[in-house]
């Protein structure tokens, strides 16, 4: 009898086991197969300094932004180097339903400028295949509230017009997160002035920017934005955008600082209208702070 069990117990064990070998090969290729899933914070922000980032505010997510530049080194000791001098401070609120299109408005001091936006997560980046690169499209309408300064002058106001007070930008932002610490993004930009200061301007401009990040420890990284005028739209001496910065995340709220040789805060203000350069130290400490709220 005892004899019987043994071999009955053999019996079975052998007969499962190719079931058993089945399920361990199969565990096995699914163990093997890589699992995708989108990349995430390739930038810690919708700005890196200046220029927008490739990313959007997450699901139902409202973004309150404070943007600053104080005025030129170069200005000297007399305006303590730019930080007693005039400001360019904006204001703004952004926000995403789904976390794909994002909805922004600000206000500008320079300028008067009121600014509206849509950004929208065409692509994503996707770990273990599928696409290499983010692709977010970028467009912004401009609009400002100043005066015409010479209209005592001339005899006539040339924002008689609401049309004259507009300005357009639109972007393709295509970027890559390459590893844990560094991220790159290059964007061709389209900026349509629909009034020009000059009869030799020309009313749209074509510049390409790059922005990149490089994550120095876990709440930190060095920032660089620059941006090539690739058309000429001015007799005027104007100069490419050019940012250095340092990024500080401190739980809900991104702070960043740096310098930069741009006073304006908007796409039609600093990608084509950047009166001062580094060379000469005409570059200005800035800082933006963003708080976010989950509705």
């Amino acid at each position: 009898m005892k004899l019987f069990r043994i071999v009955a117990t053999l019996v079975l064990v052998w007969s499962a086991s190719p079931n058993l070998r089945a399920q361990d090969d199969l565990l096995g290729l699914l163990g093997d197969e890589k699992v995708k899933e989108p990349v995430v914070a390739s930038f810690k922000g919708t700005r890196l300094i200046n220029f927008h980032t490739l990313e959007v505010p997450g699901r139902r997510t409202l973004d309150f932004r404070i943007s600053h530049r104080f005025g030129a080194f170069n200005s000297g000791w007399y305006d303590f180097f730019g930080l007693d001098g005039g400001a360019s401070i904006r204001l703004g609120l952004e926000y995403s339903y789904d976390g794909r299109l994002e909805v922004g408005i600000g206000r500008t001091s320079y300028e008067k400028m009121l600014d509206g936006f849509l950004k929208y997560r065409l692509l994503r980046q996707m770990s273990g295949g599928g696409s290499p690169v983010s692709v977010t499209l970028f467009s912004s309408m401009f609009y400002t509230m100043q005066k015409d300064p010479d209209k005592a002058v001339n005899g006539f106001d040339k924002y008689a017009q609401a049309t004259n007070r507009m300005s357009f930008a639109h972007q393709v932002i295509i970027g890559r997160k390459f590893s844990d610490r560094f991220s790159l993004q290059i964007a061709p930009v389209y900026i349509h002035y629909n009034l020009v200061d000059r009869i030799s301007d020309k009313n749209d401009a074509v510049v390409v920017a790059a922005a990149t990040r490089f994550k120095v420890t876990k709440r930190s990284a060095i920032t660089l934005e620059y941006g090539w005028r690739a058309t000429q739209y001015s007799r005027e001496k104007y100069y490419d955008s050019l940012g250095v910065g340092w990024d500080i995340e401190t739980g809900g709220h991104v702070f960043q600082l740096f310098v930069t040789n741009s006073f304006g805060l908007l796409e039609n203000q600093y990608f084509t209208h950047t009166t001062n350069q580094w060379s000469n130290m005409g570059i200005r400490l800035g800082f933006n702070i963003s708080r976010v709220f989950t509705l």
